[in-house]
């Protein structure tokens, strides 16, 4: 377990945290987050500001992990599954938890999730067969898209929303469509080696 993966292991367990933070019923113990209102009408949520700030702090996870491991040589392959799982739990579940409270619309952690499902198979399909699949700019910027669009969601989409400019709404649905068309993508480029037998 080098400081790399130790890292990635970090971000799951924040993962979990933030998880727990906005699905357990404090209420059912007697607490109950503070709210605040910000310029007359906008209601925010104490425990989305924490679960935001420790969704940035597990982004920040993202990067160091990466960078150490190049640096110092420490890719491994335990170190490569424990980052993707680190990497889709970490923003599926934000998603699913936004989506079913009503932040955002659910169609998006869907097609996020299927495009995920689809790209990660072509890619297990890819090295199966001894062919490693690089990443493309369209799934670059998807995931630069998606991350400041759930950073901004986690904070109300402040301060854009005191001059109603709905940035993160309008990133998570370029995000989305960033997703399908990448992996349309993964998929017309390696459509040949996934109906070829070998």
């Amino acid at each position: 377990m080098n400081l790399a993966n130790k890292l990635t292991v970090s971000r799951i367990l924040l993962t979990v945290v933030i998880i727990i933070l906005l699905l357990f019923p404090f209420y059912e113990i007697g607490f109950t987050f503070p709210k605040y209102t910000i310029d007359g009408n906008i209601v925010v949520d104490l425990k989305y500001l924490i679960a935001g700030l420790l969704f940035i702090i597990a982004s920040i996870t993202d990067f160091l992990d990466g960078h150490i491991a190049r640096k110092h040589n420490m890719i491994t392959d335990t170190g490569k599954v424990l980052d993707a799982i680190a990497d889709k739990i970490l923003v599926n579940s934000s998603l699913i938890i936004f989506a079913a409270v009503g932040m955002i619309a659910p169609v998006i952690p869907v097609v996020i999730v299927l495009r995920d499902v689809v790209v990660d198979s072509i890619k297990m399909m890819a090295a199966k067969k001894g062919e490693a699949v690089a990443a493309i700019k369209s799934g670059k910027l998807k995931t630069a898209c998606l991350m400041i669009g759930i950073t901004l969601t986690y904070f109300y989409n402040l301060p854009f929303e005191l001059w109603n400019l709905q940035i993160s709404d309008y990133l998570l649905i370029i995000a989305t469509i960033l997703s399908l068309f990448s992996m349309y993508q993964y998929y017309d480029k390696y459509k040949k080696l996934i109906f070829t037998e070998k």
